[in-house]
């Protein structure tokens, strides 16, 4: 088995099992001797390889993701290698396959059966130049009872194992499988949850499972990493392949050979030696869409067996025979459809006797597209049908769509089989970012979309064409779990490129790879440049009135009120005012300023460490013009700029996007821009800013009214006292570094709706004093273990009220103005912030004087701050900023600039001085410390950070390269080699999942050349080629550097990067280099 697949334990009925226990045949003697089977294993086990494979994405059954198996040379001349299906993969596959002496070499799939567990991968012979081996024959015809056996293989993830067994049963049932779901993004990896199907109830399985065959059943013990493995007697010969054990025993499964020898003779008349290119070989399989079981004698008189159809079947038939075949399911759509029932008994195939698989299946093999007699029993009457055996391969899909992230193809036969739906049908084997967003599973079947009928994947493909960027369209789907009903979502198409074009991936068995081409003509509107749905205006000249008391200013509570009170009036498009009822006044003021967000974060551009993909909050709106609005909320519910948002208002049914523009450094929030001209006239007069009132700030003992929305849109209020106004944060640096807030003090109240509530602190008059806002935050636990968790606190509005100011008032700008960012189709300066980038924390001043600092400056930070009787303490430095070496963890920070400081707000406002005094500014803050005893100055320069965050992003070989980010810098270690190359996510199936290239860690050198930035790393690796092994060192976290091997695979993963562009203030995307040579830059 594969590391990463598992097998079901559990059989379908153990009591029934035990119940219709079958007679055996006879013992086979064994005479081999110990002599025997060295010489025999000396001959095998240089013609059995490991291999190691990567799905390279999610298709019909299986899950994107690398593992390690085992296959074996069945011929030399012509380099083929047998193994599993589930190791060659109904999908893009990547593999490469070791020898016993280390050499490697990459291996093509030529053949996967559609329903039987077997497969082949193809090599060159040549390319082994250091070992001698010879093929392993196969001789199905030796398995027998008792027959002593050895499986050779790379078992539990060691090179070589072998391990011994006995053949016990020749007529077991296939083995199930366990499924592969996808459970949740992570910072690392797209983690999987194995999910065991629990057989004393009913369930549904999604993934392969073998059937309308025997397997054989041995004590062998067999692990992961030994799928594949050839079993042996002591003369050498195969006589089964292994694919499967039970995990509560040590019960191994064994795939009988005799179909896997058709196969491969007509693979190896295909083709007389490797020198010939290789072709790719159609082996016939004929399929009625029907599963049967094998049935006792005494099992088939139940269901209706007659004697004497009984007596005629054991007279035609071997004395061993046991049983007969009874049909167990039939897929709708099938050639048995309607035709064919459960409990049905196969008596005669074409007027031959038929008991078992074997002959069934070779009956049908040799009859594809031809018509086939069948004679049964349904409950005891006799039953011919005519059936026509269809072609196995026309229903096993060998093309699918990518879009969006999304992997689309026909329903194989299969997951038709597991679901009992239709071939054929446009199933979603991977939801992707597009289909993530509506809420469509994994498993769906698409039956409706922009209000057109999908029957097939050309219909799905033709309504993508018509669709423009940033539209949202209606989509119906079924499930398998709810099969009766539709469900219908909205599908957002992406407005920015976020990813690739649509592409068609189709199998090609000549050289065992996919070769992807465009899905779409040139002209369609989603890949148009001017294709987006909203045309924004740009406008290249500054000519916007100046806005910068709107939103902020103060407005009297009884013009407020005489707009909001209005009983059921209706507006003009016939919506009526919001009914009050017995909400407080605060509640009624507020309530057109709030909006509820939903974000999604594409799976592409995971960047700064971001711990989901799907976020909720409430922000408050700040601004509110002609031409802008603006949108405070928190960090823990816009994480990062690479986002796509959706703005719900309270006050008015509508629903539009919005831009990030701002995202603090620092403090936990973001200001999100939205187009006033989207929402309609009569939303826009209903939907107010909200009030702002910086000053003065809280108190403890205060009486606030906390106000947020319900995730229904519904206003909810509450009176609730101020406990702490200056409550500092504590936030620890989580497993995947990503922002926290830190230097902030929050504001504590003593009742509130819950961790998930989010809003604002008003008081009486409605007038903000605070965003309740969500922070997140990791708590550990004994034996490193980790859960993410959330709180709600107090975000005073101050800091908020500077950056608006900064924005929006655009023609008497006060401090530092970064580049200009087009927003709404005006082009405006984005404040920059100047800091310090130190991380503090208070330490009381009754610890202080134990550590020695003096009375008179306790006197001193006394008298300044009455209230909070504390100092200022070093936690760190950030790398990188310009305050590290000359600070110290554990610093008491006494006084900036001659000025006594003791809360954090203090030290950012000596920084914003700096900004506003005239002339030139070095930017450095003169600090007064205590350190270890001895009060000293030091000069220390400050850092200037913009609001846009991470802002590229470069895929290699599907990890995510970019900057680190200050959640990573705030760890005070960056590499002395080069830092500008951070590893922040990898993806399945990718070369770096294979190679072992994972998250949190900077790759510094490439093939021996310094990557010190991204432009470096891109020049470097733009000079390597397909298939080209490279040398990368790395440096993780802890400093602990590292050198690893991987090979770049540009056919299924390109280096691309993404940007963010300010001039149309949108994320582009970019191909650095390909295969096809009109994509290599």
């Amino acid at each position: 088995m594969e590391d990463s697949l598992e097998i079901l334990g559990s059989e379908s009925s153990g009591m029934k099992d035990e119940l219709s226990m079958e007679i055996d045949p006879p013992l086979e003697v064994n005479l081999a001797t110990a002599d025997d089977w060295r010489k025999a294993l000396r001959k095998v086990v240089p013609a059995v390889v490991v291999l190691r494979t990567t799905a390279c994405r999610a298709f019909d059954t299986e899950s994107a993701g690398a593992s390690y198996a085992t296959g074996f040379v069945v011929d030399k001349s012509r380099g083929i290698i047998l193994t599993n299906r589930h190791v060659v993969k109904p999908g893009p596959v990547v593999a490469e396959a070791m020898f016993v002496n280390r050499e490697e070499i990459p291996v093509y799939p030529i053949y996967r059966d559609p329903v039987h567990d077997f497969g082949f991968f193809r090599y060159d012979p040549a390319a082994i130049q250091f070992l001698s081996y010879d093929e392993i024959p196969l001789a199905p015809e030796a398995a027998c009872v008792g027959l002593e056996i050895r499986v050779v293989g790379n078992d539990s993830g060691e090179k070589v194992s072998i391990l011994a067994g006995t053949i016990a049963r020749l007529d077991r049932d296939a083995p199930h499988y366990k499924k592969y779901k996808f459970h949740h993004i992570s910072p690392f990896y797209i983690k999987l949850e194995i999910n065991i199907n629990n057989n004393s109830s009913p369930c549904y399985r999604d993934g392969y499972n073998d059937f309308n065959t025997f397997y054989m059943q041995a004590a062998s013990g067999t692990k992961g990493g030994s799928s594949g493995s050839p079993v042996i007697d002591w003369q050498g010969q195969a006589v089964a392949l292994n694919a499967g054990s039970k995990s509560s025993s040590a019960s191994a499964f064994f795939l009988p050979l005799e179909r896997v020898v058709r196969a491969l003779n007509f693979l190896q008349k295909g083709r007389d030696s490797f020198q010939d290119k290789w072709e790719a070989v159609t082996i016939p399989r004929g399929t009625l869409q029907a599963t049967f079981i094998h049935k006792g004698f005494d099992e088939t008189r139940r269901l209706g067996l007659q004697s004497q159809t009984e007596q005629l079947v054991r007279h035609a038939s071997p004395l061993t025979e046991t049983g007969m075949l009874v049909v167990d399911s039939v897929v709708p759509g099938g050639p048995a459809h309607k035709q064919l029932e459960p409990g049905d008994i196969l008596i005669r195939m074409n007027q031959q006797v038929t008991t078992q698989f074997l002959k069934m299946e070779t009956l049908l093999d040799d009859s594809v597209d031809q018509t086939i007699d069948l004679e049964l029993e349904r409950g005891g009457k006799p039953l011919t049908v005519k059936l026509t055996v269809q072609d196995l391969h026309s229903i096993t899909p060998n093309y699918f769509l990518e879009v969006s992230g999304a992997v689309i193809h026909p329903l194989s036969y299969q997951q038709s089989r597991n679901f009992r739906f239709q071939c054929g049908l446009v199933y979603v084997s991977e939801p992707g970012y597009i289909f993530y967003r509506a809420g469509v599973p994994r498993h769906a079947i698409i039956k409706k979309f922009a209000g057109e009928e999908i029957s097939n994947l050309q219909d799905f493909i033709n309504v993508v064409c018509k669709i423009s960027k940033g539209a949202r369209v209606p989509l119906e789907y079924i499930s398998y779990t709810d099969r009766h009903r539709r469900k219908s979502v909205l599908v957002t198409v992406d407005r920015h490129e976020w990813y690739a074009s649509p592409q068609i991936y189709t199998r090609d068995d000549t050289s065992g790879l996919w070769i992807p081409k465009e899905a779409l003509p040139n002209d369609c509107p989603l890949l148009s440049v001017n294709g987006v749905l909203e045309t924004v205006v740009k406008k290249t000249d500054l000519n916007v009135e100046d806005e910068s008391e709107i939103g902020i200013k103060k407005r009297r509570v009884g013009e407020e009120l005489k707009i909001e009170s209005q009983e059921e009036e209706d507006d003009d498009e016939g919506v009526k005012t919001t009914d009050f009822g017995n909400a407080s006044i605060a509640e009624r003021v507020i309530e057109p300023s709030l909006v509820m967000f939903e974000v999604y974060v594409p799976s592409s551009c995971m960047v700064d460490g971001v711990h989901s993909q799907h976020f909720f909050g409430t922000g408050i709106i700040v601004h509110h013009s002609t031409n802008m609005g603006l949108v405070a909320v928190d960090r823990n519910t816009v994480p990062i700029s690479a986002s796509d948002i959706m703005l719900s208002f309270a006050a008015f049914p509508v629903e539009i996007p919005g831009d990030v523009i701002f995202l603090h450094p620092v403090h936990n929030y973001a200001l999100i821009a939205y187009n006033p001209s989207s929402l309609g006239p009569a939303a826009a007069s209903v939907i107010k800013p909200a009030q702002l009132l910086p000053e003065p700030a809280l108190r403890r003992g205060e009486s606030v009214y906390l106000v947020g929305l319900s995730r229904s849109l519904q206003a909810t209020s509450r009176r609730s006292i101020v406990t702490n106004p200056c409550a500092a944060l504590n936030i620890t640096s989580a497993d995947s570094p990503r922002y926290r807030a830190t230097n902030m003090e929050v504001i504590e109240v003593d009742t509130d709706f819950g961790s998930s509530f989010s809003g604002v602190l008003t008081d009486e008059q409605g007038r903000v004093k605070a965003i309740w806002g969500s922070f997140s935050t990791q708590v550990k636990y004994t034996g490193g273990t980790s859960e993410d968790h959330e709180f709600i606190r107090g975000i005073p509005i101050y800091t908020i009220a500077q950056i608006l100011e900064k924005i929006v008032n655009v023609t008497n700008p006060r401090g530092l103005k970064g580049p200009c960012l087009l927003i709404n189709g005006v082009k405006r300066p984005v404040p920059l912030v100047r800091i310090l980038e130190i991380e503090l924390y208070p330490t009381l001043l009754s610890k202080a004087r134990s550590f020695g600092l003096s009375d008179d400056w306790i006197q001193v930070l006394v008298k300044k701050d009455p209230v909070r009787r504390q100092v200022l303490r070093v936690k760190g430095c950030l790398a990188g900023s310009k305050a590290e070496n000359l600070l110290t963890q554990g610093d008491m920070l006494l006084a900036v600039n001659g000025k006594a400081v003791t809360c954090f707000r203090d030290v950012e406002d000596a920084c914003r001085e700096l900004d506003l005094r005239d002339g030139d500014v070095d930017g450095r803050l003169l600090l007064t410390v205590f350190r270890q005893g001895c009060e000293m100055e030091i000069v220390v320069g400050t850092d200037v950070r913009d609001g846009n965050g991470t802002t590229r992003v470069i895929n290699w070989c599907g990890c995510f390269l970019q900057d680190p980010h200050p959640a990573v810098r705030a760890l005070g270690f960056l590499p002395d080699e080069g830092h500008g190359v951070y590893v922040g996510l990898w993806s399945h199936g990718s070369p770096v999942h294979r190679y072992g290239l994972y998250a949190l860690q900077w790759i510094v050198e490439v093939n021996g050349k310094p990557t010190p930035d991204l432009e470096a790393f891109v020049n470097v690796t733009k000079e390597i080629e397909n298939g080209e092994f490279v040398r990368v060192k790395t440096v993780y976290l802890n400093g602990k550097p590292r050198v690893l091997t991987l090979k770049q695979d540009l056919h299924y993963w390109p280096t691309w990067e993404l940007r963010f562009d300010p001039e149309t203030a949108m994320w582009q995307r970019k191909t650095i280099k390909a295969l096809q040579s009109g994509k290599d830059f």
